[in-house]
């Protein structure tokens, strides 16, 4: 089984520059959500507009994510998860990376380059080296800048 938090989970990335006016959060894994916590990833879910107004009345929807991904990384204050991201794997040779965002108010400090970097940290010390994702329109360059690169002849699909 993946050790929940390895030594170098916690370690800023070269680039990693917050803005002078928040409070730099940490990333983490998290485990156990708390109350509070389910409610605050929620929010991050709806304001991406991947959430519905019923899914947001699921009160054991997040904790059931959280448990059913390979890592669930949260960016958060000492006050406010202000970021997530999650990998899903099959625990041995592959996952894929996804549900990254950050609270509006926080973009543009690094925070999501630096969840998607924890994230590869933590599935490259479980084992796991291929790691893929879908991006969504308009995104690809903060990837490729993470060093993803386009799966040529790939074509994302899904079942209605």
């Amino acid at each position: 089984m993946p050790s929940p938090n390895p030594p170098a989970l916690h370690k800023k990335a070269p680039g990693f520059k917050p803005a002078l006016h928040k409070e730099t959060p940490d990333v983490s894994v998290l485990l156990h959500p708390t109350p509070d916590q389910i409610r605050q990833i929620a929010a991050l879910y709806y304001a991406q507009g991947w959430f519905t107004d019923n899914e947001m009345l699921m009160p054991d929807l997040i904790p059931k994510i959280v448990a059913g991904s390979h890592c669930f990384m949260i960016a958060a204050t000492e006050s406010e998860i202000v970021g997530m991201g999650r990998s899903i794997s099959d625990r041995v040779s592959d996952a894929y990376i996804q549900d990254v965002t950050v609270n509006a108010a926080y973009r543009g400090m690094g925070i999501g380059s630096e969840i998607i970097r924890a994230l590869i940290r933590r599935l490259h010390a479980d084992g796991i080296r291929w790691i893929g994702l879908i991006a969504e329109h308009g995104s690809s360059e903060f990837y490729t800048q993470l060093g993803f690169e386009e799966m040529s002849g790939a074509l994302p699909m899904l079942k209605k």
